[in-house]
């Protein structure tokens, strides 16, 4: 792990929902699957970011941290967004955590009795269409 990085915390889904979506691949195209915590409340990613620069030019990057897929995401897709619970989020985000043994026991699928999956319109899959329906 580059120390160089910030450690960052990144809200799943969109639009006010508590969930985020992700395609299964079958024989007759993508399915899509809404994914969100049992609870009902947002899911946050563990991410890591950093901001380029050179020749005069900034860059700010992220990316969201995936590890293997739990029993819930497993028959969907063989990884999954590290899910980082409120419990986590300040040892995830102290910068003066070196030990990345911690940080490593962060960076495991969450518990599959935490989320929900449901398989959702593949209206989804174009950005023409937005409303609560596609979740539905």
């Amino acid at each position: 792990m580059s120390w160089k990085l910030s450690r960052t915390v990144l809200r799943g889904g969109t639009g006010g929902n508590a969930g985020s979506l992700l395609d299964q691949r079958t024989a007759r195209g993508k399915q899509p699957f809404y994914i969100r915590r049992r609870d009902g409340l947002p899911m946050w990613f563990a991410g890591i970011s950093d901001r380029w620069e050179g020749r005069g030019q900034s860059l700010a990057t992220c990316a969201i941290v995936t590890t293997e897929s739990n029993d819930a995401l497993r028959p969907i897709h063989d990884r999954m967004p590290v899910i980082l619970f409120e419990d986590a989020w300040d040892q995830w985000l102290d910068r003066a955590v070196r030990d990345t043994r911690q940080l490593l026991d962060l960076l495991r699928p969450c518990p599959a009795a935490r989320i929900a999956t449901r398989a959702v319109s593949t209206r989804v899959n174009s950005p023409k269409n937005d409303d609560a329906a596609l979740i539905e």
